[in-house]
């Protein structure tokens, strides 16, 4: 047990945390969520600028190792809107996707892309590594699924044919933008482990 390297997962929400785990288990890290009173303001202006803030901050905050995500929608019609203020686009889900499909109206442009960052810092707060995953796909007119959260039920993803809200978590995980940042951050991960964390 004692070769296991401590990250701390710069989020509150323990399904963030659960959902990381899949990613990085069998790399023997063991994941933490960062303290309950520690709270860092999103004031960067893209979404690889707002993980690697949340990761530094954690990072120092906790003199460990830290990990951070940042994602959100980003939709072409809408000038890549919400993009970084996607969480912030309503109160509730419900609230966010009856925002955005009101916004599109009859839009018949409705291809958009899901984007995940992900930053890793050092516990002395200078990032090791940082990487971005992109899944394009399209906006629905109505949502189909019961899966997932947020905007799941209205992007579309051509490829798989069917919505995120309706993919089962392995092919979420496939085609999803965070499997995606997460397939090119592995590799880096290992190499990390490997050279700096003996």
């Amino acid at each position: 047990m004692n070769d296991r390297k401590l990250l701390v997962v710069a989020t509150g929400n323990p399904g963030k945390l659960k959902e990381m785990q899949v990613y990085l288990q069998d790399l023997g890290w063991e994941l933490q969520l960062k303290p309950d009173d520690l709270e860092i303001e999103e004031t960067g202006d893209t979404f690889i600028a707002n993980a690697c803030l949340k990761a530094s901050e954690v990072a120092k905050a906790t003199n460990q190792w830290s990990i951070a995500d940042d994602s959100g929608l980003m939709v072409d019609a809408l000038g890549g809107q919400p993009g970084i203020y996607s969480a912030r686009y309503g109160k509730t889900d419900a609230d966010r996707i009856s925002r955005l499909l009101q916004e599109l109206g009859n839009e018949q442009n409705r291809q958009a892309q899901f984007v995940c960052a992900i930053a890793i810092a050092r516990p002395d707060g200078t990032i090791a590594l940082q990487v971005e995953g992109i899944c394009r796909g399209e906006i629905l007119h109505t949502p189909r699924g019961s899966g997932g959260f947020g905007y799941d039920p209205i992007f579309y993803v051509p490829q798989a044919q069917q919505t995120f809200a309706e993919m089962t978590p392995e092919i979420k995980r496939s085609h999803s933008h965070r499997g995606r940042a997460f397939q090119a951050l592995l590799p880096q991960i290992e190499h990390l482990v490997n050279t700096q964390l003996r």
